[in-house]
């Protein structure tokens, strides 16, 4: 806590009939207190645990300066008790995946409505015009087939100039489906950090006007109307507020990546002691990578 940043993460990972909370410093990448659960978290669960390190944080005269979680509606409450004037700031990466998912559902239905029309061949022996029919059908299906291939290049971050010739190939004759792209273009630059938070939430509100205006897509991109999108802005208005929770995401994967390959601890008292040790492994990287570079160093000037 010497060099605490200020900038939590918090996050939960289930393993089994367990769940493990964790709060990272969000800067520094380092795992600062967990608590194992034999049970899914309440809000009971969440407010003891951010409670307790919330006493720690003040017999140390410390100062929590912003908050990131991802979109569970375990955090929202506890959080607004325990700091009600400290920024909180949904992961852009938890948004960003349901809004590409939304998309990509939506190209998948308009892709079943183009395989819709496609018409079935008759039976028997086939004429002039039957087959001339066959060949038009298969182009159509092998068109469906390409859009499948292909679907990633409506929700790719960013397109090369020969994937932006090939997606408008693909989408030749398709407005819905070139539109989608448009759309997941303005839902990239919403997270633009050289932008603030009001000229992203103007430029949100446009997004929805136009979304609504699109009465072909249905209620696919209903994820762009969700609230929460907004508090996912917040990182614009602080330079130094991440946009994720990768510092926390990256202790629960190594922790996920352990349980299978190595350890696969199913207790309560050996899963703590697990976290014990991996913050331990964290508190003493900086002096041993410090010590490795020394060697190298002293090693290379022998040669």
């Amino acid at each position: 806590m010497a060099d605490f940043s200020g900038y939590l993460a918090i996050d939960g990972v289930y393993d089994g009939p367990f769940c493990i909370l964790s709060i990272a410093d969000n800067r520094r990448h380092r795992r600062l207190a967990f608590r194992v659960l034999e049970h899914a978290p309440t809000h009971a669960d969440i407010r003891s645990f951010l409670g307790a390190f919330k006493g720690q944080l003040e017999s140390r005269q410390l100062q929590v300066k912003g908050i990131t979680t991802d979109g569970s509606p375990l955090y929202p409450r506890p959080l607004a008790e325990l700091w009600p004037d400290v920024r909180h700031q949904l992961c852009e990466f938890h948004v960003l995946k349901e809004i590409t998912k939304a998309v990509l559902r939506a190209v998948a239905k308009l892709r079943k409505e183009l395989s819709a029309k496609i018409p079935t061949p008759g039976r028997g022996r086939p004429g002039k015009a039957q087959k001339a029919q066959a060949r038009k059908s298969g182009r159509q299906k092998q068109r469906v087939a390409d859009l499948f291939e292909n679907r990633h290049l409506f929700v790719r971050h960013r397109l090369t100039a020969g994937q932006k010739k090939l997606l408008g190939q693909r989408t030749r004759g398709l407005p819905q489906l070139r539109v989608l792209r448009q759309i997941m273009d303005e839902v990239y630059r919403l997270f633009d950090r050289r932008c603030k938070m009001s000229t992203a939430l103007e430029r949100l509100e446009k997004l929805r006007r136009r979304v609504r205006r699109l009465k072909c897509l249905g209620r696919t991109l209903d994820k762009l109307k969700n609230p929460t999108l907004e508090k996912a802005l917040v990182f614009l208005d602080d330079r130094l507020l991440p946009s994720t929770s990768n510092a926390v995401e990256r202790g629960n994967r190594r922790f996920r990546k352990a349980q299978k390959g190595i350890y696969s601890v199913r207790t309560k008292r050996h899963l703590e002691e697990r976290l014990a040790l991996d913050l331990q492994r964290e508190r003493r990287a900086q002096p041993r990578a410090l010590t490795l570079k020394t060697l190298h160093h002293a090693r290379s000037g022998a040669g």
